[in-house]
């Protein structure tokens, strides 16, 4: 399950956001996000969204502690 960020003046999605791998078999939560840019899709199908990265790192943010 992920998230999208938007413009609120426009409503146009400008990221998805993807959760990352979880710590100790997800028990402990997870350790890092993706932040893709919406420009950065280049397909959306019934069970998959396919995007273009160059680098990993570049989307990679750590999560936010609730």
């Amino acid at each position: 399950m992920g998230d999208v960020e938007f413009d609120p003046e426009t409503g146009c999605i400008t990221h998805l956001i993807v959760p990352g791998p979880g710590c100790l078999c997800g028990i402990f939560g997870r350790e890092k996000e993706y932040i893709i840019p919406f420009k950065n899709v280049c397909q959306i199908g019934s069970d998959i969204i396919l995007v273009e990265v160059k680098k990993l790192k570049d989307i990679e943010k750590p999560c936010k502690c609730e």
